[in-house]
């Protein structure tokens, strides 16, 4: 099984154009939009976050049992779901501001006693690692996972307006990463973190790391990036036939590149560094189809397996 750990949110979404237009809710939260996708691209999945008793809370829950999300943590908890107020740029780019509640109602032994047995992957990322007490937990949760044969993935996904303390925030953050075998991040990501330096040499201090063999960087419309420490590939993005915003389009390429890295027999320490150009070319092509067809459509909605495999001719 896969297992997805992190946020789960309802965005306020505006329904048209303008500064006081009225928001819609919509289900999401990046931990939660890549749980989703994996499902829907045909892999066993797992989502570890508790769940609110209000009514966003089954606004949540409606998604993850369509996709065939298993959630982890039956019990749902009585704080309000966490919200994000979410505006748009001329490029309908996304920002978001929050107000958190349910997805931190947790204890670090309640988040260790809910993951499975036989778990092939944990990926983690979004809001992990911004509080102490919470980046603790999943720290026992991946170690937990790991001990247990799973490799780990870590979308770093910063939210920097949720960040109050940023060297406490970066040495939560650090300690993460070094458990990672996989590490994805955005161009966005990388100029918060390491202003100045090449992305080339962000990937190979991230390479360095004790555990990590893949590095993958997303570029926006440039495409996105894959490292290990003997090959580099690029490949472009998937338009969809109408664009219509970028929600999502991280979360759902993450979910492609480790299921083509999973079908590929390749997500697992040792393997994954060992990816030729050609695989990692093939790895980031699928990835940009997944989030390319979700960029076709409003908010996060990442594609079925059969849409993925008509666009690639599979």
């Amino acid at each position: 099984m896969f297992v997805v750990g992190g946020e789960s949110l309802v965005d306020l979404v505006p329904a048209k154009p303008g500064p006081a237009a009225e928001r819609q809710p919509v289900a999401g939260g990046s931990p939660f939009n890549c749980a989703i996708a994996l499902a829907k691209l045909g892999n066993q999945t797992g989502f570890l976050c508790p769940i609110s008793t209000d009514d966003f809370g089954d606004m949540l829950l409606a998604p993850l049992a369509a996709a065939g999300v298993k959630v982890l943590i039956e019990n749902r908890v009585d704080a309000p779901t966490t919200k994000a107020i979410v505006t748009f740029n001329e490029k309908m780019q996304a920002s978001y501001e929050f107000e958190r509640g349910a997805e931190r109602a947790f204890t670090r032994d309640g988040l260790v006693s809910a993951l499975p047995g036989g778990v092939s992957l944990l990926q983690l990322g979004g809001f992990v690692p911004i509080e102490p007490d919470d980046a603790a937990a999943w720290l026992a949760v991946a170690n937990q996972a790991i001990a247990g044969g799973a490799t780990m993935s870590m979308d770093i996904n910063v939210r920097p307006l949720l960040v109050n303390d940023e060297a406490t925030y970066r040495r939560q953050l650090s300690q993460l990463l070094d458990l990672a075998h996989v590490i994805k991040l955005s161009d966005e990501d990388h100029e918060w973190l390491e202003p100045g330096m090449s992305l080339e040499e962000h990937a190979r201090r991230l390479l360095a790391r004790p555990n990590c063999e893949l590095v993958v960087i997303t570029l926006g419309e440039a495409g996105s990036l894959a490292f290990t420490s003997g090959a580099t590939a690029r490949a472009p993005i998937y338009a969809p036939p109408v664009f219509v915003d970028t929600v999502g389009a991280g979360d759902s390429l993450m979910a492609g590149v480790l299921t083509a890295l999973s079908e590929k027999q390749a997500l697992r320490p040792g393997t994954l560094g060992a990816l030729g150009v050609a695989d990692l070319e093939d790895v980031l092509r699928f990835g940009a189809v997944v989030a390319g067809i979700n960029c076709g459509r409003k908010g996060c909605q990442p594609p079925t397996r059969a849409e993925v495999d008509a666009v690639l001719g599979k």
